[in-house]
């Protein structure tokens, strides 16, 4: 299969990348910044285009790797072209390949093919794609296809249903952004115990990467440690009496959450105390 990309970003260059190097054909790409496909055709080994239409016909697998406003706008456009067998996908988390109305009158198909996984560089991240986990949703005649694409490469894949892609991307988010947010929260509270801010993140690391291992290693339920663990009503009142009002609406929103979790771990111990003092 030749693959073409509309797109020239981060997740254009570094699919583009991942699939070249693991010896697929790209034909190239189109972008709104021809400077832009040049340096993606550069950097993969392929050819830059001015022309969207003749990307299309050139290529039998085209990736719509824009953002997400702009994928439906892009997809209007591609349809006032004459192509048939072809395969039309996107990169979107959130989105599902509903997006791509009218497709199959075009005897074609449409798939959202999603690496979880943060796409920061464009220029290194493709070495990292390797061990992303891909979810792929979309038309049920190239699904196995699609699927044992990215399998080849050593990749793990996930079938997901369209109705299943928002909470998909909800699960994705919480994993990544909103744990961002948590952190930062930790941070401040180091820095207003006076900790500098590179010292504040520093001193933490230990402490969050150890956790993220162990729940890699053992899951969420069995790693989770702390004073809700252990039921220490007493230092979780402390905790509340310290926090600005911000800080206690994410504290309690997130030790909610952690009291089911400790309730999972321990079925026997009686938590209603903790809940009514997070409450």
């Amino acid at each position: 299969m030749k693959f073409g990309f509309i797109g020239a970003g981060k997740v254009g260059f570094s699919l583009g990348k991942y699939l070249a190097v693991n010896n697929q054909e790209v034909t190239g790409y189109y972008s709104e910044f021809y400077e832009d496909a040049i340096e993606a055709a550069q950097f993969t080994g392929s050819r830059s285009y001015e022309n969207m239409e003749q990307l299309l016909q050139d290529s039998d697998v085209i990736f719509l790797t824009v953002p997400d406003g702009l994928i439906g706008k892009l997809w209007n456009q591609l349809k006032t072209y004459h192509f048939a067998n072809k395969i039309v996908c996107h990169t979107s988390g959130a989105l599902s390949s509903e997006i791509f109305e009218g497709i199959s009158e075009r005897e074609s198909f449409g798939y959202s093919i999603h690496p979880l996984f943060a796409v920061s560089d464009k220029y290194t991240s493709y070495k990292d794609l390797s061990n992303s986990f891909f979810t792929i949703e979309g038309t049920e005649a190239c699904l196995a296809q699609m699927k044992a694409l990215f399998e080849g490469f050593g990749n793990s894949v996930c079938v997901i249903s369209k109705e299943d892609k928002i909470k998909y991307h909800a699960a994705a988010a919480t994993a990544s952004n909103l744990v961002v947010g948590v952190l930062n929260m930790a941070e401040k509270l180091m820095q207003d115990c006076g900790f500098e801010g590179q010292q504040a993140s520093k001193a933490l690391a230990p402490i969050i990467r150890g956790n993220v291992e162990n729940i890699i290693r053992q899951g969420s339920v069995n790693a989770l440690t702390g004073p809700i663990e252990r039921n220490d009503v007493s230092t979780v009142k402390k905790h509340l009496s310290v926090l600005t009002e911000q800080e206690l609406e994410i504290y309690r929103s997130v030790s909610g959450r952690l009291v089911e979790i400790a309730k999972e771990k321990y079925p026997e111990r009686n938590y209603d105390e903790m809940e009514e003092v997070l409450s």
